[in-house]
Order: C-alpha cells, then sequence, then structure tokens
C-alpha cells in the first residue's frame, strides 16, 4: 500500500462500516498493489505488441489479435458476435466480405483484456476450456490435453494462440491458405502444424528475427523462434497494456476518495441487498467461477461438426456435468461500461437493460427484444433459439438464483457505480497502437 495511505484508508473504511454494517464492510475487496501482478519485460512487451497488431499470424494474413480486441472498443469490438476471416473494417462498422464470406460468425461475444495478465487469472474462455493445472502437460489443461506445446509462460499466454487456430477466427477455411489445411488436417503441434508454419512466418521476417534474438537468451536466427515465444511476448504486451488498477473505485478502496451520490448508493446496492458480489467478488469483480444466469442464447451456437443446433450449453462442454449445463465464466467488470455488449453472446447492447435481465433472467427471457443484438448482418437463424419456448425453458430452468426486484432508480445507481471501475490509464493503453508492423500488412 503506497505510503501514507494506510490511515486514510483504515479512516475511510471505518465510516464505510459505521453507516452501513459490518457485513457489507466485510465484503469490500482489497486494494490491488504491485504483488497481485506478475513481473513483466518491456522489451518483450513491445516486441509483443507489434505481433498483436500483425495480421501475419492469421491464415489469410488479413485479421490481427487487434481486430476483435481493439482499445477504441474497450479491448473488444464493440459487436454481440465477431466477424473474424472474412470480414472488412472494424468494430460495429465491420462489414462480410462479400468474395470472402466467413462459415458463420464466432459464436461467442469477444471478451475484454483487462488484467489477464494478474495472478489470481489462472481459467481462460467463457467456459473455462484452458486452466492453469499442474497435473497436466505444461501445467494446463487444454482442449489439446497431452498435445498441448510446453513452453507457455503462463495461462494467458496459452490463450492468445488458440484464436490462430479457430477457421472463423483467424485461421480461415482449408482451401484457402495452409494454417487452414493444417488444422482441418488436425496438425497444430509438431513439424509441419500450424503453429509451426506461423513460427515460420514470423521467423522470415528480418525485423522479427532480431527482435526475438535481441529478447530471448535461447534464439539465434528467426528458424529458432517457437511458438510458445510469439504468445509469450503476446501475453506480455497484454499484461502492461491493460493492467487496470487506477480506476476511481481503486482509489476509494486505498483511501485516497469516497465515493458519492448515485456511485455511493450503487456500491450499497451492489455489495448489499441487490447481490452483486456474491459473484462479482474480490478486487477484479469475479469470482472465476460458473454460473447459469439466464443469458439470452443468439447466433450459431456452440456445437461440433457431427451436431446441428443453435445452443451453447456453456460449461457443460467442458466438464460432462449437467450442473454445467448454460453456465459461464463469471467475468471481471473492470471498464464494464465501455465492453457492450453484455453476455456470453452479447445479447444486450446497453449497460442498464443486461442489469435488469440479470435481475430477473427468467422473465427476461420471455420478454428479450431482439434490437438489443449488435450483429454484422444479422439473418433471420440467429434468433432461432430465443423463439423456441422449449429451449427459453432449458436455460431458464438452468438458473438457480433467485430474481432480485430492482427499481429504475436502483439499475441506474448501480450503473453509476459501474462507471468508478473505469480506468483511463488502461483506457488509453501505456503503449498504444502502433503506426506499421515488421510485416508491412495493414495495421487494424
Amino acid at each position: 500500500m503506497r505510503d501514507g495511505s494506510l490511515d486514510r484508508f483504515l479512516r475511510v473504511f471505518g465510516i464505510i462500516a459505521c453507516l452501513l454494517g459490518p457485513a457489507f464492510a466485510q465484503s469490500l475487496p482489497k486494494g490491488l498493489t504491485d504483488q497481485d501482478f506478475a513481473p513483466v519485460n518491456e522489451a518483450e512487451a513491445q516486441l509483443g505488441r507489434l505481433l498483436f497488431y500483425d495480421p501475419i499470424l492469421s491464415g489469410n494474413k488479413t485479421v490481427a489479435c487487434a481486430t476483435c480486441h481493439h482499445p477504441d472498443f474497450g479491448t473488444s469490438d464493440g459487436v454481440s458476435l465477431s466477424i473474424g476471416d472474412g470480414g472488412i473494417g472494424l468494430g460495429p462498422d465491420r462489414r462480410i466480405d462479400p468474395d470472402n464470406p466467413p462459415e458463420q460468425r464466432i459464436p461467442r461475444n469477444s471478451p475484454a483484456l483487462f488484467n489477464l495478465g494478474a495472478r489470481e487469472f489462472t481459467v481462460m474462455f467463457h467456459d473455462g476450456r484452458l486452466e492453469a493445472d499442474p497435473n497436466h502437460p505444461g501445467g494446463l489443461r487444454s482442449p489439446l490435453d497431452a498435445d498441448m506445446m510446453q513452453g507457455f509462460a503462463s495461462v494467458l499466454s496459452a490463450q492468445t494462440m488458440f484464436p490462430v487456430l479457430s477457421r472463423d477466427e483467424m485461421a480461415g477455411s482449408y482451401d484457402e491458405n495452409e494454417i487452414g489445411r493444417a488444422v482441418r488436417q488436425g496438425l497444430v503441434t509438431g513439424d509441419g502444424g500450424a503453429w509451426d508454419l506461423l513460427s515460420r512466418r514470423v521467423g522470415e521476417i528480418d525485423t522479427y528475427a532480431v527482435l526475438f534474438a535481441q529478447i530471448y537468451p535461447h534464439i539465434e536466427t528467426g528458424a529458432d523462434i517457437a511458438f510458445t515465444d510469439i504468445s509469450n511476448a503476446i501475453a506480455a504486451f497484454i499484461e502492461i497494456e491493460w493492467r487496470s488498477d487506477t480506476a476511481p473505485f481503486d482509489a476509494m478502496l486505498r483511501g485516497e476518495t469516497t465515493l458519492d451520490g448515485a456511485a455511493q448508493r450503487g456500491l450499497e446496492l451492489f455489495y448489499g441487498d441487490a447481490g452483486c458480489a456474491r459473484c462479482h467478488s474480490g478486487p477484479f469483480l469475479t469470482d472465476h467461477a460458473f454460473h447459469a444466469m439466464g443469458a439470452p442464447q443468439i447466433g450459431p451456437g456452440k456445437a461440433a461438426t457431427f451436431e446441428d443446433h443453435q445452443r451453447d450449453d456453456g460449461r457443460f462442454r467442458v466438464t460432462g456435468q449437467r450442473s454445467d449445463r448454460y453456465a459461464f465464466r463469471t467475468p471481471s467488470l473492470r471498464n464494464v461500461t465501455l465492453t457492450a455488449p453484455y453476455g456470453h453472446a452479447g445479447a444486450h447492447k446497453d449497460l442498464a437493460s443486461f442489469i435488469a435481465a440479470h435481475a430477473d433472467p427468467k422473465a427476461a427471457l420471455e420478454t428479450y427484444d431482439p434490437t438489443q443484438a449488435v450483429l454484422v448482418d444479422p439473418v433471420d437463424a440467429d434468433f432461432a433459439v430465443m423463439r423456441d419456448p422449449e429451449q427459453r425453458r432449458q436455460i431458464a430452468d438452468a438458473v438457480t438464483t433467485d430474481a432480485v426486484a430492482l427499481s429504475k432508480a436502483d439499475i441506474a445507481a448501480l450503473v453509476a457505480f459501474l462507471e468508478t471501475l473505469t480506468d483511463p490509464i488502461a483506457i488509453e493503453g501505456r503503449m498504444g497502437v502502433p503506426d506499421s508492423v515488421p510485416s508491412r500488412l495493414k495495421v487494424p
């Protein structure tokens, strides 16, 4: 804790405790410190910055990590379901390329990247299919299991590299490029696998070969670059660029300021009667667990190639446990007012409307307004699940929490509190968007 701030913190904390009672005060998280984050090599992060914005890592060399995770849209892309490969433009202005249309939209909303380098973030993706686990090869449990490469510096590093294997995110189709073909054939790791082919691409660019050799002692030439080196650099960039611990909420936790008005009322509701903190707990406002909260299902859903449906079973697809059906990971709420649309499928573009639906999801499923979605070139089939009474019932039946009565004033107060989680430093970014990248491809 910063010098001189401990007394201020205790004084403010004591005031809150007296006003709101001990149960509320005990719910407040501790303030974040450097100990909550792993140290990062800045030179490595600078290299990762170039790779993050470079389309060289996509099969058709048209999509970068930043295409779906751009700082202009709160490190997401401002739409319900992204268009990766086969899209033109950025954010809500992105459209399907008529000369190379994708087979389908990406089935889940693009998550924000804030604080993913913090030590407590050990589970990734909406369904948690990638997780730190010392009992698995390389310390990671993933869909690749024993085939997972070793050498990822963190679970974040491993996470950054799965989109390059997705046909609709970055790889492209098998008939378009060598990366798409390798993925279609199940060749991911090893010589000639998708990750190896991408590493060779990067290593053949002189600027990258020099930068990697300067940062990693085991690399002498571009041919020595492994895919884990690429992913480790990208993770280092994300860790620095979007660390978020300087919002007004953080200043309040450190005893440097207090909240007032609607924001204070929203804080009281959040940690009190509204029950938000039961799941959105801790300094990052997430319990990192999985809950069935009845979020509307729109878009293509999550199905295997042999399946024909548009539902998304969430965590169930990872664990096979029926109790996990329609359960998704609790998202962190850092900078949440800037990361719309909301829900695993991005079914709500308005935060107040999403909070109202979240408070009584069973009722909200029956009255869902499709105009709340922000879909690129929407089609009628996008709302097939929401038009099906039986599927809506199944989603509603999975919800185990009780409805919470919230007035319009309550919801406005909660939004005011959530605005205190907006961090101007994290939103601006510490390194920014590069003007160009070593591949000379177009920066998103």
